[in-house]
């Protein structure tokens, strides 16, 4: 048994900024991350002849720790978003939606470490769609009470970004120059000219000048696969070592939190866990952070029911788990007569916020953006075109292949998604983890109003690239008809009052009041298409801040 002043659970962008933030202040802190630390030049191999064979290089598997139930039926009304490509026909051949992932990496940095770095701050009109619009929930918190955390995660993870923007008020530039476009991005912006849309750098944590002793990035375009060059700003090179620097932080790798311990008077008491030998071991604090995900943290949290708390820790209102929120994507590709020379670049150096806002699209509630999207989709090297772009055999496909390679433009959309009564995480009732515990299972239903927004976003992805002098379309995929996720939101919703959240303005529990969540699952909104992760740095900072003090003037009460 051990003991230290706060335990946090998870080292993705939450768990990352909150240990900084309190070992910054003084306090000791014990760091638990299920997954291994990763060495970039070692482990993320895009020297070898096969690199395109090869994705990012999980060490835990991720697809086991979760399950999920039958998804929703299919209608010929929304033929038009099926995904499809050239070689293939269509991708999803049943009539149900397909489950294909929840991309999730477990490891020090969390998702992060496979992430295109895109570091997007919310809109503030995202955060009052309750009041506002009538539907989903308001944030506790406004825009201007993260303003000051923004700025200061974007100058540790190092962003570049443009000069200005008009809808999210900044109290100072972004850290770096936004990085120059690609070829294929700038025809893409032509494109959205023509159709009278805006077409502007995107912010990303990738150095476009030598940033914090890190070099520029390259432009290979494969971030997905993971950096070996050290330029991207995800947690496990920044926020973590930063914390370890302060000499306060311990960091426990392959150490798997099994259940938190609820104690009397409403305190969690320890953490138990499982090192990677097998051990099991005890940990109290005074403090627990939580930050494992939105689909992670409510299994743990469900999977601590006691007799403090029968329905699970933190369950008192019946939410845990509740009001799951996806990502809402498609994504439309097609052949340019003229080389783009699309297989380099950043995956996503620039973006279209036009249609950001929450009434930005007619007949629908919720917003969505558009960005260049031929990296993400993997069309970056021969293997992948040769399987999904290219058709015929021997010779002819050879001559096909010479005639395509770097054609490919791809456009994607993301999208708002709102919470409803038939999207969320609970324990799946027969399959047990190697612990014997209950894996979380996902559910996920998209109804009319996320469909419509996903027509649009369909719509305007085949525009611009028409625009763009794109011509011969071979392939869209989206989450129509399949599951694919990579930002998740909203399962231990954050609010004002005890009955319909499960963390308060300061992301503590309403009842445990030693208990802090900082990831993803504290967002009652997903926005309109922004990533995550900057909000997710910046609400830890804000929640940690208030922590440290709250902690520091306990230090000064006399006894």
């Amino acid at each position: 048994m051990s003991r230290s002043d706060v335990v946090i659970i998870g080292s993705g962008p939450g768990g990352a900024a909150a240990a900084f933030s309190l070992s910054r202040a003084g306090f000791n802190v014990t760091l638990l991350e299920a997954g291994p630390r990763y060495r970039p030049e070692q482990d993320y191999r895009l020297d070898r002849a096969d690199w395109e064979v090869r994705r990012f290089p999980h060490k835990r598997s991720i697809r086991r720790r979760h399950t999920h139930a039958g998804l929703q039926a299919l209608d010929t009304k929304w033929d038009t978003l099926r995904s499809w490509s050239r070689a293939q026909g269509r991708l999803i051949k049943g009539t149900h939606r397909a489950f294909s992932q929840y991309s999730h990496v477990m490891g020090v940095g969390g998702s992060t470490l496979h992430y295109a770095g895109e570091s997007h701050r919310m809109h503030p009109r995202a955060m009052r769609l309750h009041t506002d619009f009538g539907v989903g929930a308001d944030w506790p918190i406004r825009y201007e009470d993260l303003e000051q955390y923004y700025s200061e995660a974007e100058r540790i993870i190092g962003v570049a970004g443009p000069e200005a923007d008009a809808v999210r008020p900044r109290s100072g530039p972004f850290p770096m120059p936004a990085h120059a476009m690609s070829y294929g991005s700038q025809r893409l912006g032509d494109g959205c000219g023509q159709l009278g849309m805006s077409w502007l750098p995107n912010p990303v944590a990738s150095a476009s000048r030598p940033y914090d002793g890190r070099p520029p990035c390259n432009y290979c375009g494969q971030c997905a696969r993971g950096c070996p060059r050290f330029d991207r700003g995800t947690p496990d090179l920044t926020f973590i070592p930063k914390a370890l620097a302060a000499g306060h932080c311990r960091l426990q790798t392959e150490c798997e939190v099994l259940r938190l311990e609820a104690g009397p008077n409403d305190r969690v008491s320890a953490a138990i866990f499982v090192d990677k030998q097998g051990a099991q071991h005890r940990v109290s604090a005074d403090f627990f952070v939580l930050a494992c995900g939105a689909v992670e943290t409510p299994r743990l949290l469900l999977n601590s029911a006691s007799r403090h708390a029968p329905d699970g820790l933190a369950n008192e209102s019946g939410l845990v788990g509740k009001n799951f929120m996806e990502t809402l994507f498609f994504t439309s590709s097609a052949l340019h007569p003229e080389a783009m020379g699309s297989y380099r670049g950043l995956p996503s150096d620039a973006i279209c916020w036009d249609y950001n806002a929450p009434d930005a699209i007619e007949g629908v509630i919720g917003g969505a953006r558009f960005s260049p999207a031929t990296l993400e989709a993997d069309l970056s090297g021969p293997l992948n075109y040769a399987q999904r772009i290219v058709g015929g055999w021997g010779e002819k496909h050879h001559e096909q292949m010479l005639g395509m390679f770097g054609h490919v433009l791809s456009v994607g959309a993301i999208g708002e998604n709102l919470p409803n009564p038939r999207s969320y995480i609970d324990l799946d009732p027969e399959e047990k983890d190697t612990h014997g515990l209950a894996k979380a299972r996902i559910h996920s239903h998209l109804p009319d109003m996320e469909l419509k927004r996903l027509e649009f976003m369909a719509g305007r992805c085949r525009s611009i690239l028409k625009a763009s002098g794109a011509e011969e379309p071979v392939e869209e995929y989206g989450s129509y008809d399949m599951f694919n996720s990579t930002h998740v939101f909203g399962t231990c919703k954050m609010g004002a009052s005890a009955g319909d959240s499960v963390v308060d303005a300061q992301c503590r529990s309403h009842r445990w009041r030693n208990l802090l969540i900082t990831d993803a699952s504290v967002f009652p909104s997903s926005g309109g298409g922004e990533a995550p992760s900057l909000t997710i740095y910046a609400n830890a900072l804000r929640a940690c801040d208030r922590l440290a003090a709250d902690l520091g003037q306990q230090r000064r009460v006399p006894a």
